[in-house]
Protein backbone atom coordinates (compact mmCIF):
# COMPACT_ATOMS: atom_id res chain seq x y z
CA UNK A 1 0.00 0.00 0.00
CA UNK A 2 1.25 3.46 -1.04
CA UNK A 3 0.30 6.49 1.20
CA UNK A 4 0.97 9.97 -0.76
CA UNK A 5 -0.16 12.93 1.65
CA UNK A 6 -0.67 16.81 -0.11
CA UNK A 7 -0.75 20.13 1.77
CA UNK A 8 -3.34 21.11 -1.17
CA UNK A 9 -6.24 19.46 -2.01
CA UNK A 10 -5.96 20.96 -5.79
CA UNK A 11 -2.43 19.31 -5.93
CA UNK A 12 -4.26 16.10 -4.86
CA UNK A 13 -6.80 16.45 -7.76
CA UNK A 14 -3.91 17.20 -9.65
CA UNK A 15 -2.02 13.71 -8.55
CA UNK A 16 -5.04 11.83 -8.73
CA UNK A 17 -6.39 12.68 -12.35
CA UNK A 18 -2.61 11.78 -13.68
CA UNK A 19 -2.71 8.39 -12.63
CA UNK A 20 -5.98 8.01 -14.97
CA UNK A 21 -4.37 9.83 -18.17
CA UNK A 22 -1.42 7.51 -17.37
CA UNK A 23 -2.78 4.81 -17.29
CA UNK A 24 -4.86 5.57 -20.78
CA UNK A 25 -1.35 6.48 -21.86
CA UNK A 26 -0.23 3.10 -21.63
CA UNK A 27 -3.68 1.62 -22.15
CA UNK A 28 -6.09 3.93 -24.77
CA UNK A 29 -8.73 0.79 -24.42
CA UNK A 30 -8.06 0.64 -20.71
CA UNK A 31 -11.36 -0.11 -18.07
CA UNK A 32 -11.53 2.74 -15.61
CA UNK A 33 -13.71 2.00 -12.40
CA UNK A 34 -15.57 5.86 -11.36
CA UNK A 35 -16.51 6.86 -8.39
CA UNK A 36 -19.47 9.85 -7.31
CA UNK A 37 -20.01 11.96 -3.82
CA UNK A 38 -17.94 15.41 -3.29
CA UNK A 39 -14.27 13.66 -3.12
CA UNK A 40 -13.92 12.86 -6.90
CA UNK A 41 -15.63 16.01 -7.89
CA UNK A 42 -12.15 18.15 -8.17
CA UNK A 43 -10.31 15.52 -10.01
CA UNK A 44 -12.45 15.34 -12.40
CA UNK A 45 -12.83 19.05 -13.15
CA UNK A 46 -8.50 17.93 -13.45
CA UNK A 47 -8.93 15.32 -16.26
CA UNK A 48 -11.60 17.43 -17.62
CA UNK A 49 -8.64 20.85 -17.79
CA UNK A 50 -6.54 17.80 -19.32
CA UNK A 51 -8.81 16.87 -21.75
CA UNK A 52 -9.54 20.26 -23.06
CA UNK A 53 -5.87 20.75 -23.33
CA UNK A 54 -5.43 17.71 -25.49
CA UNK A 55 -3.39 15.85 -23.11
CA UNK A 56 -6.45 12.91 -22.58
CA UNK A 57 -8.50 10.96 -24.68
CA UNK A 58 -11.41 8.52 -23.61
CA UNK A 59 -12.55 7.86 -27.08
CA UNK A 60 -11.23 4.01 -26.56
CA UNK A 61 -11.80 4.13 -22.88
CA UNK A 62 -14.65 2.07 -21.02
CA UNK A 63 -15.77 3.26 -17.71
CA UNK A 64 -17.64 1.43 -14.78
CA UNK A 65 -19.01 3.28 -11.87
CA UNK A 66 -19.64 1.69 -8.46
CA UNK A 67 -22.82 2.68 -7.86
CA UNK A 68 -26.52 3.66 -8.24
CA UNK A 69 -29.34 4.41 -6.29
CA UNK A 70 -32.52 2.05 -6.40
CA UNK A 71 -35.37 4.12 -8.10
CA UNK A 72 -34.10 7.09 -9.52
CA UNK A 73 -33.90 7.26 -12.98
CA UNK A 74 -30.91 8.22 -14.75
CA UNK A 75 -32.24 12.55 -15.56
CA UNK A 76 -32.62 12.91 -11.40
CA UNK A 77 -30.75 15.13 -10.76
CA UNK A 78 -29.33 12.91 -7.71
CA UNK A 79 -29.10 10.04 -9.68
CA UNK A 80 -25.30 9.04 -10.35
CA UNK A 81 -25.80 8.77 -13.71
CA UNK A 82 -27.09 12.65 -13.76
CA UNK A 83 -23.83 13.28 -11.90
CA UNK A 84 -21.36 11.92 -13.74
CA UNK A 85 -22.55 13.59 -17.05
CA UNK A 86 -22.75 17.02 -15.02
CA UNK A 87 -19.27 16.42 -13.49
CA UNK A 88 -17.08 14.43 -16.68
CA UNK A 89 -19.30 12.04 -19.44
CA UNK A 90 -21.04 16.10 -20.73
CA UNK A 91 -17.25 17.80 -20.87
CA UNK A 92 -15.02 14.31 -22.27
CA UNK A 93 -14.91 12.32 -25.68
CA UNK A 94 -16.08 9.26 -24.02
CA UNK A 95 -18.42 7.20 -26.06
CA UNK A 96 -22.12 7.00 -24.57
CA UNK A 97 -22.36 3.34 -24.92
CA UNK A 98 -18.69 3.02 -23.02
CA UNK A 99 -20.32 3.97 -20.13
CA UNK A 100 -21.69 1.75 -17.84
CA UNK A 101 -23.79 2.13 -14.47
CA UNK A 102 -25.81 -0.34 -12.55
CA UNK A 103 -28.98 0.80 -13.38
CA UNK A 104 -31.33 1.70 -10.25
CA UNK A 105 -34.28 1.30 -12.15
CA UNK A 106 -34.02 -2.12 -13.61
CA UNK A 107 -37.39 -4.11 -13.88
CA UNK A 108 -35.01 -7.20 -12.30
CA UNK A 109 -32.53 -6.12 -10.16
CA UNK A 110 -31.08 -9.40 -9.77
CA UNK A 111 -30.74 -9.58 -13.38
CA UNK A 112 -29.03 -5.98 -13.57
CA UNK A 113 -26.39 -7.38 -10.65
CA UNK A 114 -25.79 -9.90 -12.67
CA UNK A 115 -25.28 -8.75 -16.21
CA UNK A 116 -22.91 -5.78 -14.54
CA UNK A 117 -20.54 -8.97 -12.70
CA UNK A 118 -20.61 -10.27 -16.48
CA UNK A 119 -19.22 -6.49 -18.37
CA UNK A 120 -16.74 -6.51 -15.64
CA UNK A 121 -15.35 -10.10 -15.57
CA UNK A 122 -15.33 -9.33 -19.45
CA UNK A 123 -12.97 -6.25 -19.11
CA UNK A 124 -11.56 -5.80 -15.65
CA UNK A 125 -10.89 -2.26 -14.21
CA UNK A 126 -7.56 -0.78 -14.62
CA UNK A 127 -7.72 1.57 -12.16
CA UNK A 128 -10.82 1.65 -9.47
CA UNK A 129 -11.07 5.27 -8.16
CA UNK A 130 -12.97 5.19 -4.12
CA UNK A 131 -13.92 7.49 -2.23
CA UNK A 132 -14.38 6.53 2.23
CA UNK A 133 -17.20 6.59 4.05
CA UNK A 134 -17.32 7.67 7.72
CA UNK A 135 -18.31 4.27 8.52
CA UNK A 136 -16.12 2.82 6.60
CA UNK A 137 -18.24 1.69 3.61
CA UNK A 138 -16.62 1.85 -0.32
CA UNK A 139 -19.01 1.75 -2.87
CA UNK A 140 -22.27 2.02 -0.91
CA UNK A 141 -20.76 -1.83 0.57
CA UNK A 142 -22.19 -0.98 4.48
CA UNK A 143 -20.55 -2.47 7.65
CA UNK A 144 -22.01 -6.23 7.75
CA UNK A 145 -21.32 -9.10 9.40
CA UNK A 146 -20.64 -10.81 5.90
CA UNK A 147 -20.11 -9.02 2.78
CA UNK A 148 -21.42 -9.82 -1.24
CA UNK A 149 -18.24 -10.52 -3.82
CA UNK A 150 -20.69 -9.51 -6.47
CA UNK A 151 -22.43 -6.23 -7.83
CA UNK A 152 -25.77 -6.74 -5.37
CA UNK A 153 -28.60 -4.56 -3.53
CA UNK A 154 -28.02 -2.80 -0.28
CA UNK A 155 -29.84 -1.32 2.49
CA UNK A 156 -28.48 1.87 3.09
CA UNK A 157 -27.67 2.43 6.54
CA UNK A 158 -29.22 5.31 8.46
CA UNK A 159 -25.72 7.37 8.94
CA UNK A 160 -25.28 6.54 5.11
CA UNK A 161 -28.27 8.38 4.30
CA UNK A 162 -28.11 10.74 6.50
CA UNK A 163 -24.78 11.96 5.32
CA UNK A 164 -25.92 11.89 1.58
CA UNK A 165 -29.16 13.94 2.81
CA UNK A 166 -27.62 17.58 2.09
CA UNK A 167 -27.65 16.68 -1.77
CA UNK A 168 -31.33 15.99 -1.83
CA UNK A 169 -34.21 18.18 -0.28
CA UNK A 170 -34.70 15.80 3.22
CA UNK A 171 -33.82 12.60 4.49
CA UNK A 172 -36.88 11.33 3.36
CA UNK A 173 -36.19 12.10 -0.33
CA UNK A 174 -32.72 9.54 0.03
CA UNK A 175 -33.38 6.13 -1.14
CA UNK A 176 -33.03 3.26 0.83
CA UNK A 177 -31.59 1.09 -1.30
CA UNK A 178 -28.55 0.95 -3.78
CA UNK A 179 -27.27 -1.26 -6.47
CA UNK A 180 -23.13 -1.54 -5.73
CA UNK A 181 -20.57 -3.24 -6.94
CA UNK A 182 -19.17 -6.06 -4.36
CA UNK A 183 -16.38 -5.39 -2.40
CA UNK A 184 -14.80 -8.71 -4.68
CA UNK A 185 -15.59 -6.66 -7.76
CA UNK A 186 -13.60 -3.85 -6.58
CA UNK A 187 -10.93 -6.41 -5.33
CA UNK A 188 -9.81 -7.38 -8.74
CA UNK A 189 -9.22 -4.21 -10.01
CA UNK A 190 -5.84 -4.04 -11.01
CA UNK A 191 -4.72 -0.86 -9.45
CA UNK A 192 -7.48 0.39 -6.35
CA UNK A 193 -7.07 4.76 -5.72
CA UNK A 194 -8.51 5.51 -2.70
CA UNK A 195 -8.82 9.51 -2.25
CA UNK A 196 -10.11 10.58 1.46
CA UNK A 197 -9.94 14.41 1.99
CA UNK A 198 -10.93 15.97 5.64
CA UNK A 199 -10.49 15.98 9.43
CA UNK A 200 -13.62 14.17 9.88
CA UNK A 201 -12.30 11.30 8.17
CA UNK A 202 -9.37 10.75 9.95
CA UNK A 203 -10.39 8.51 12.69
CA UNK A 204 -11.80 6.13 9.96
CA UNK A 205 -8.84 6.57 7.84
CA UNK A 206 -6.87 5.04 10.51
CA UNK A 207 -9.15 2.57 11.39
CA UNK A 208 -9.38 1.33 7.21
CA UNK A 209 -5.26 1.40 6.89
CA UNK A 210 -4.05 0.68 10.26
CA UNK A 211 -7.10 -1.44 12.32
CA UNK A 212 -8.08 -5.25 11.50
CA UNK A 213 -9.63 -5.96 8.60
CA UNK A 214 -12.83 -6.90 8.90
CA UNK A 215 -16.26 -6.70 6.81
CA UNK A 216 -17.40 -4.46 9.83
CA UNK A 217 -15.18 -1.63 7.82
CA UNK A 218 -15.09 -2.58 4.56
CA UNK A 219 -12.37 -0.28 3.33
CA UNK A 220 -9.97 -2.00 5.58
CA UNK A 221 -9.94 -5.49 2.88
CA UNK A 222 -8.32 -2.74 0.95
CA UNK A 223 -5.09 -4.17 2.93
CA UNK A 224 -5.48 -7.41 1.23
CA UNK A 225 -4.73 -5.92 -2.07
CA UNK A 226 -1.34 -6.05 -4.01
CA UNK A 227 -1.95 -2.92 -5.87
CA UNK A 228 -3.69 0.03 -3.44
CA UNK A 229 -2.48 3.49 -3.86
CA UNK A 230 -4.07 6.44 -0.71
CA UNK A 231 -4.02 10.23 -1.27
CA UNK A 232 -4.87 12.14 1.48
CA UNK A 233 -4.58 16.06 2.56
CA UNK A 234 -3.03 16.34 5.91
CA UNK A 235 -6.26 16.23 7.95
CA UNK A 236 -7.79 13.44 6.45
CA UNK A 237 -4.03 11.71 7.04
CA UNK A 238 -3.09 13.36 10.67
CA UNK A 239 -3.40 10.41 12.32
CA UNK A 240 -1.13 7.70 10.22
Amino acid sequence: MELKFFDTISELDQYAAQLFATTLANKPHAALGLATGSTPVGIYGKIIEMYQRGEISFRDATTFNLDEYVGLPPEHDQSYAYYMKQHLFAHIDLPGKQAHLPKGTAPDLAAECKEYDRMLEEQPVDIQLLGLGHNGHIGFNEPNGELQGGTHIVELKEETREANARFFGSLDEVPKQAVTMGVGSILKARTVLLVVKGADKAEIVKRALTGPITTECPASLLQTHANVIVLLDKEAGRLL
